[in-house]
């Protein structure tokens, strides 16, 4: 088999070999090996836990003797052969892989992104009261990716502290991304932490936080339960604008520069309104599931402003990069993100330099497979020295256009 890997350049592929490994949740997922004369090259497949329902389609096999029926692969075995491609792609051209997914993406720089680590974990993603699922922190002040990284641990530690001398000591266990899961109900009260930790870490002017709402988890009826893993209680159950206001109060007294899935993946409506009236980062995820025809349609309606880029929601890197690419065209920014059920892979690491996106969320400063992609992004920085660009507060438009 022989595959494109630059306009004049072919490469052969000698032998594919997939196999059954675990995520970071235990839940079985796929990698793959893939052969060429240049060596070998294996990539392996994340999964999420709050998915749209416009993904591209993960099998599983629903056999409930087997892995609690979790073992059949769709897209998922799809993206395990495109990101082998890519990186022998790479190796082809006896260039880095962050080097060839610019060339693929057309860009003639690379840019380090500002990392969102997820330090508060809520929603699906934690065994906790909170609704709203990701509370994030971005070092925009930070001077370099590696200085990002150490401000991140440290407000991470102070945090810690924080919380664990409020609540005790089991309230510092983490959930699927690192984060700690304190079993709180009012989502102010976690920013309220998160400035806490920053202001003790003494990084109030280089820290700003994020948020992922992903408001689909908890959509009920036309309202939005804010009280959603507890038993129903109509009083929690607030409409979208309620929930603008409440989000226009977190942006006011807190500093909220991103919202992430503020609303349900169909309510159109409340994310046009929420956008036209704010000048944070609104960010698509189940709403655009990095899907052209999604986006050409949120950018028609001005829904939001921003691409949340995860490779498993289409499935190929080719796609992913049209994606971006589109979204960029049209003036959004583009976050690209792992998922709740990770691997070691850090294919993510060197496609976010390569796209230029400015900003990568991929968990906590905690947890090797999140670390494993932050420990990358550092590598690579040191590999391109003084040509090294760090995205900082520039990181919703990095290239400047």
């Amino acid at each position: 088999m022989f595959l494109m890997v630059g306009r004049t350049a072919t490469m052969s592929i000698l032998r594919i070999h997939a196999r059954e490994i675990f995520d970071s949740r235990g839940n079985p997922t796929v990698e793959v090996d893939l052969c060429t004369a240049k060596g070998m090259f294996r990539a392996a497949v994340p999964s999420g836990a709050s998915t749209g329902i416009y993904e591209a389609l993960e099998l599983r096999d629903e056999d409930k003797t087997r892995f609690l029926g979790k073992a059949k692969f769709g897209a998922n075995a799809i993206l395990g052969i495109s990101l082998a491609v890519c990186k022998a792609g790479a190796a082809e051209k006896r260039i880095p892989l962050y080097r060839h997914i610019s060339q693929l993406a057309g860009n003639t720089q690379v840019i380090l992104p500002v990392p969102a680590f997820n330090v508060i974990n809520g929603g699906s993603h934690a065994g906790n009261k909170l609704a709203m699922q990701e509370f994030m922190i971005l070092p925009v002040g930070a001077a370099n990716f590696r200085e990002a990284m150490r401000i991140g641990a440290e407000v991470y530690h102070n945090l810690k502290n924080v919380i664990k001398g409020k609540y005790g000591q089991d309230a510092i266990n983490v959930g699927d991304e690192g984060g700690f899961a304190p079993n709180i109900l009012e989502n102010k009260e976690a920013l309220e932490l998160l400035r806490t930790a920053i202001d003790k870490a003494g990084y109030s002017d280089k820290v700003v936080i994020g948020m992922d709402i992903a408001a689909s988890e908890f959509f009920r009826d036309g309202k939005y339960d804010l009280d959603f893993k507890s038993p129903p209680n109509p009083e929690r159950n607030v409409s979208y604008e309620k929930l603008i206001e409440m989000y226009t109060n977190f942006t006011t007294y807190y500093p909220v520069v991103s919202i992430e899935d503020p609303f349900d993946q169909d309510d159109w409506e409340a994310w046009k309104k929420f956008t036209a009236n704010t000048n944070i980062q609104v960010v698509g995820d189940d709403l655009t599931v990095t899907n052209p025809k999604r986006i050409a349609r949120a950018v028609q309606e001005k829904a939001c402003n921003c691409l949340l880029l995860k490779l498993n929601q289409i499935g190929t890197v080719t796609e992913s990069v049209q994606a971006c690419k589109l979204a960029q065209s049209n003036g959004w920014g583009v976050m690209v993100s792992h998922r709740s059920g990770e691997t070691e892979d850090t294919f993510i690491a060197d496609l976010v330099v390569g796209l230029c996106t400015g900003q990568i969320k991929t968990g906590a400063p905690c947890r090797s497979e999140r670390l494993a992609k932050y420990n990358q992004l550092m590598r690579i920085e040191e590999e391109l020295g003084q040509k090294a660009c760090f995205a900082g507060r520039n990181f919703r438009n990095p290239l400047g256009k």
